[in-house]
C-alpha cells in the first residue's frame, strides 16, 4: 500500500499546487484505497471489496443509478399528469385585445411599484406557434420588441360582464323618488316628543 501511494502521488507531478509543493500523502490514502478496493486482483480475479464484505460497489453505484432513474421518471410523469389535467391553452386568435405584463418594461416613468402591472389594450397582429404572440405596440413603446410569451399575456374585456359571462346580472335598481311630486311626504320636522323608555329619552 505505501509503494502504491508513493507511486501515486509521484505520478506525472499532477498533484503539486501552484507554489510548486506536493499534495500531503495523508489526503491521498482514500482515493488511494478505494482504487485498490475496487480493482480487480489477479490472485483472487475479484475485488478485495467483494471478497472481504461481499459488496460490489459497481453493481451498487448502478442499482442507485437506476432506482434514481426510476423516480425521475415517476415524478416527470407525475408532473405531467397535474399539468395536463390543469393547464388550459390559451386561446388568442388575430384581432383580439390583450394586456401586456410591464415585467420587462424598463423604460417606463415613475417608481417601479406605482407603475401598473399590465399595459392595455394592444391588438394581435400574428400568433407565433402556441406559445407567443405579436401585438401591435403604440408609439411609446415601439422600442420593446413586438413578440411576447403567452405567460406574460392576458386577455383584454372591457366590462365586467365579458369577463363574467356566467355572473348573474344585478337587478335594475328602482327609480328615484322625487318629493315634489308627492305632497304627503315629510318635508321637515317642526316639532318633536320626548317618550320615556326604561332610561333613554327617545324622540
Amino acid at each position: 500500500m505505501e509503494e502504491i501511494l508513493k507511486r501515486f502521488c509521484s505520478y506525472g507531478m499532477k498533484y503539486k499546487d501552484h507554489e510548486g509543493y506536493g499534495h500531503d500523502l495523508v489526503t491521498l490514502v482514500p482515493e488511494v484505497q478505494l482504487e485498490y478496493n475496487t480493482s480487480q486482483h489477479s490472485t483472487s480475479g475479484k475485488t478485495p471489496a467483494l471478497v472481504e464484505k461481499a459488496r460490489d460497489f459497481h453493481e451498487m453505484w448502478k442499482r442507485a443509478c437506476d432506482t434514481a432513474a426510476i423516480c425521475i421518471a415517476e415524478a416527470k410523469e407525475y408532473n405531467k399528469q397535474r399539468w395536463d389535467k390543469l393547464h388550459m391553452e390559451p386561446d388568442f386568435r388575430e384581432g383580439d385585445q390583450v394586456l401586456v405584463s410591464t415585467l420587462n418594461f424598463n423604460n417606463l416613468k415613475g417608481p417601479k411599484k406605482m407603475r401598473d402591472s399590465f399595459l392595455a389594450p394592444f391588438t394581435i397582429i400574428k400568433l407565433i406557434g402556441k406559445n407567443a404572440v405579436e401585438v401591435q405596440l403604440t408609439e411609446e413603446c415601439s422600442r420593446k420588441h413586438s413578440v411576447f410569451p403567452v405567460s406574460l399575456v392576458k386577455p383584454y374585456f372591457q366590462t365586467e360582464e365579458d369577463k363574467f359571462p356566467s355572473r348573474k346580472k344585478n337587478p335594475t335598481p328602482p327609480e328615484r323618488v322625487e318629493v315634489e311630486d308627492y305632497p304627503e311626504a315629510v318635508k321637515k320636522i317642526t316639532k318633536a316628543r320626548k317618550i320615556r323608555n326604561h332610561v333613554k329619552d327617545q324622540r
